[in-house]
Formats: C-alpha cells, sequence, structure tokens
C-alpha cells in the first residue's frame, strides 16, 4: 500500500485499524510512522546477529536464522500485544524498506484471517515523503514569528493563539526543549529525523491560505536543526514583539523552570557552562544566587546581563520586518487572557492580504 503523509491523519482513508511497526526498537526510537505501535519481529541484538551473519558468512544462513527469530517473535507478539484483536483487524504493517520482516509478519498475520496489508517500500518510502516536504518543496503557509525577550510568556501565548484557532506550530515542544541554554526537558530531545518527521505532519496540516504563527527561534533548537525552507520563511517573516518589565519576567521564569530550580547540581552545572562569555565574578554571583535559592534575582541577572543584549543583537537583524508589539503587564493566566485579543489583532494585521 502507499502511504501519503495527510492520510497519517486519517487512518479510515487507508482502510486500516492500526500501523505497526516490525523494526527493531533502536529504529522505532530514532523515528517512526505517527500512530504507530512496536511490535519487533527482531530485538536490536537479533538484527545485529542476523546482520553480520548476513556479511560475515552467508546470506541464506543469515535468513534462515532470521526467519526463525522472526517466527518466535510474531508468536510473542500474537498471544500477547495482538490477543483481544477482532476477526475482522485490519493492520498494516511496515519494516524499514517493505521487505522480509513486515513481508513475513503479514503473511502470518493474514494466515490467521486478518486484513494484513504492507507499506511499499516501508519506513524508507515514508522518510522520503518527509524529507520531500521538508528539503525539496517550499513552506505552504506565510509566517507570523512571535517574538520577544527571555520570560515573555511566548510558548503560553502560542498555545492561547491555538486555542482561539489560530494557526500555529509548536517548535520547541516539537523539539522537547525550551530553545535556550537552561531549556532541556525531561524526557531529552527526540531523533533529528523523529523531529522531522513531526514537523512534516504538522505542515502538511496547515491550510495555506492562513497564516501560521511560530516562536521566534534561531535555526537550532538545543541540538536539532530546522529545515532551511522553514528557517529561511521565518527569516523573511513579520514579527509580533511581546515585552514586560524585567521583574515580571523573572517572576515568570522562577515558576516556569521549576524542574531546573528543583535541580540545584543541574543548575550550577549550566550558570558554569556561561564561563567563557563573562567574568568569573558575575558568574560567581548566579552561582551564589543558585545556591541560596534565590532565584528570581538569578533570572533577573541572566536576563540583563546574558539574555537580553544576546536577543537585541538578533532582533536588529530583522528591523526592517513588519513589526506590531504588545505590551504585557501581568504575566499570570488571567493577564495572557487578557492580552490575547491584542496578539490575535497583530496576527491579522500582519498577515497577507
Amino acid at each position: 500500500m502507499p502511504l501519503t503523509l495527510s492520510a497519517l491523519s486519517d487512518l479510515a482513508t487507508l482502510d486500516v485499524d492500526e500501523i505497526i511497526d516490525v523494526r527493531s526498537p533502536a529504529e522505532y526510537a530514532e523515528d517512526h510512522i505517527p500512530g504507530a505501535i512496536s511490535l519487533p519481529v527482531l530485538s536490536n541484538e537479533e538484527r545485529a546477529r542476523v546482520g553480520t551473519i548476513y556479511t560475515q558468512q552467508s546470506p541464506f544462513t543469515a535468513r534462515r536464522i532470521g526467519a526463525a527469530l522472526v517466527a518466535r517473535n510474531a508468536a510473542h507478539h500474537i498471544e500477547t500485544a495482538l490477543a483481544d484483536r477482532p476477526k475482522g483487524w485490519r493492520p498494516l504493517v511496515y519494516c524499514w524498506r517493505g521487505g522480509q520482516r513486515s513481508g513475513s509478519f503479514a503473511l502470518i498475520l493474514r494466515q490467521i484471517g486478518w486484513r494484513a496489508e504492507t507499506i511499499e517500500g516501508g519506513w524508507r518510502s515514508f522518510r522520503r515523503l518527509v524529507q520531500g516536504a521538508l528539503y525539496d518543496a517550499p513552506w505552504p503557509a506565510p509566517v507570523v514569528v512571535l517574538d520577544g525577550n527571555t520570560g515573555t510568556a511566548k510558548t503560553e501565548i502560542l498555545g492561547l493563539l491555538a486555542a482561539a484557532g489560530v494557526q500555529v506550530i509548536d517548535l520547541e515542544g516539537l523539539a522537547n526543549h525550551r530553545g535556550s541554554l537552561f531549556g532541556a526537558m525531561a524526557g531529552g530531545q527526540p531523533a533529528q529525523k523523529a523531529f522531522e518527521t513531526a514537523l512534516a505532519v504538522a505542515r502538511d496540516g496547515l491550510d495555506p491560505a492562513r497564516p501560521v504563527v511560530v516562536e521566534a527561534e534561531s535555526s537550532r533548537i538545543g541540538r536539532l536543526n530546522l529545515p532551511p525552507a522553514l528557517w529561511e520563511a521565518m527569516r523573511a517573516a513579520p514579527r509580533i514583539e511581546l515585552s514586560a518589565a524585567l521583574e515580571l519576567r523573572a517572576g515568570y521564569l522562577a515558576r516556569r523552570y521549576r524542574d531546573l530550580t528543583a535541580d540545584p547540581a543541574r543548575l550550577m552545572a549550566t550558570v558554569a557552562a556561561l564561563a567563557a562569555r563573562h567574568p568569573r565574578e558575575r558568574i560567581e554571583t548566579w552561582g551564589a544566587m543558585a545556591e541560596a535559592g534565590a532565584f528570581e534575582a538569578l533570572a533577573a541577572g541572566l536576563m540583563a546581563e546574558h539574555y537580553d543584549p544576546l536577543y537585541a543583537l538578533q532582533r536588529a537583524r530583522f528591523e526592517d520586518r513588519p513589526l506590531h508589539r504588545v505590551r504585557l503587564d501581568r504575566l499570570d493566566a488571567d493577564g495572557l487572557a487578557a492580552a490575547l485579543p491584542q496578539v490575535v489583532a497583530a496576527v491579522a494585521a500582519l498577515s497577507p492580504g
């Protein structure tokens, strides 16, 4: 069965009930079709062993050993994960390139009576769809960038815009990173390929006649790279600049980064990582604030001496872009909700046409 990005949002269009990834757990972890469940027919170790036998001994021996392993693992999945599937169940199975692993598993499922199909070309064909969408095509919708200094609640405003019906893509959400040296989040970042898959699916769902709002970022979020087409669209885009008083932003960041302030060793290590860019006395002062639990004072110092000057330099590159400013007088939930209509109006004012 051929696959399109659009079909993934509605499995009924594919006439299937479930998508099954039979690749190894490591392959699945690096990237997989959204919504697919992992039922590996070869473990990481088994796949490595069969591959070694294939290259160092003989393809026939590798296929013989691999077939036995696939059959054994398939039996386990049928007896456990798939034990409750009904008679008319319609699974769509894929492996790396649509070859022996998915074909073998689908054959076993069809012998049971289930309507199993495989994806032509496997995950590799899906990966080509993702790469084509992100690297071979222009960005499909006009972009509006939500900008502002650190601590202006850009990510929360983005979520409120989405709830209000504005078209948005939360790049930091897809990257599982808050976009700065202090931005690491629980669970770590996805692999670059998995990030691109999530971004391609989000891109495919855009209405090209409406603007899409994204948060201001560099070309990298943590260790993940933005595709050039999106980055160029962001660089050329009109901008909404949020602003708020330093003390308000410091309080907001102290609340927002509680996961970091709750881990003193991680906080101290992150502050120390700025040593190459600041005088030793300043790093020691920030370290003392962190050690004393003076998190609002630390946030204020970091913004005043590090992030605000850095953002000012970056923002200077976009001085010729259309700009709409929104002042935030409060950064709690009620204050952000009160400011939301101004941001929505700014999106409309900056939209083409």
